[in-house]
């Protein structure tokens, strides 16, 4: 969602190489291939068109084949005008689930973590901290997030932090991020990786999926195009178009704890947000890892 800094590619473009092996009785067979199963949209990807007519475009988002909702915390709230119960309603006549949503959470936290609650929700997320002064800033917020963490704990759900490039940007020597992972209990609160703001800030998402193995339990499926330039901070594009090799990083985060896979997309050349949320799904729904 929100933020910008330097983008550079981390080398997720690489191929995978293939190995030739005695074809013998003895030799291991390569784990098959699956496919990523059900994947979600975070609605931030339609922000032009939801405001219109949110059931309508759920409709269209169901048809699609997406199984999954993430929200955020828009002019009409959590729950796009309606009641928390009847949007739970609303999902379920659509077969979809609403998993979590981006939210204020510094705002009637106690009221939107019983609303998430009470409807099945799974996650309330941070969506954006900014950039900060000094480390100690950092870890001001991490204790935040530990109290904002025990809030959901106690109405059984779980709070996450979503990334953006600033953490993954070395300041006076240290990652933000390995503060916060550090200083956040593994027993109440996940992250969500977003994994182009990670690309973007030229960092290597596998490497931090397997550094920190079941802590990112929530991903953003976001491209970055080719043509990107290591200052360009808008470049997104269609899933499966772009730069990052989604079948080699989700391969990896599906094996060191990703519980939930996301879209998102914040740019459409030559396309319509709605047509986009659809090709991204036409993609995933074909991926294998």
């Amino acid at each position: 969602m929100l933020g910008s800094l330097a983008a550079c590619n981390d080398g997720t473009k690489t191929e995978e190489k293939k190995v030739d092996s005695p074809a013998t009785s003895s030799t291991p067979s390569t784990p098959a291939e699956k496919s990523l199963g059900d994947f979600g949209l975070q609605l931030y990807t339609l922000r032009d068109d939801m405001p219109k007519d949110p059931k309508g475009i759920l409709k269209q988002v169901a048809s699609f084949g997406y199984k999954q909702i993430e929200g955020y915390e828009g002019p009409l709230g959590l729950f796009w005008g309606m009641s928390n119960t009847d949007f739970k309603k609303y999902m379920d006549e659509l077969g979809m689930q609403f998993v979590s949503s981006h939210c204020d959470w510094k705002k009637d936290f106690e009221k939107k973590a019983a609303q998430a609650a009470e409807i099945g929700m799974k996650y309330l997320i941070s969506p954006y901290v900014g950039k900060q002064k000094t480390l100690d800033d950092y870890k001001k917020i991490a204790d935040q997030f530990n109290k904002s963490a025990e809030i959901c704990k106690k109405n059984g759900i779980r709070f996450a932090y979503h990334n953006h490039d600033y953490s993954f940007v070395q300041q006076d020597g240290q990652y933000p991020q390995d503060i916060f992972m550090q200083n956040t209990g593994a027993d109440n609160m996940d992250y969500e990786m977003d994994i182009y703001w990670v690309v973007t800030a030229g960092a290597d998402p596998e490497a931090w999926l397997k550094k920190y193995s079941n802590r990112f339990r929530l991903c953003h499926i976001k491209d970055r195009s080719k043509t990107a330039k290591p200052e360009d901070h808008d470049a997104s594009v269609d899933v499966g178009t772009g730069s990052i090799n989604y079948r080699q990083v989700l391969k990896t985060a599906s094996e060191n704890g990703m519980q939930y896979y996301i879209v998102e997309q914040e740019k459409y050349e030559n396309s319509t947000p709605i047509k986009s949320a659809q090709a991204d799904a036409n993609y995933l729904k074909t991926l294998t890892i």
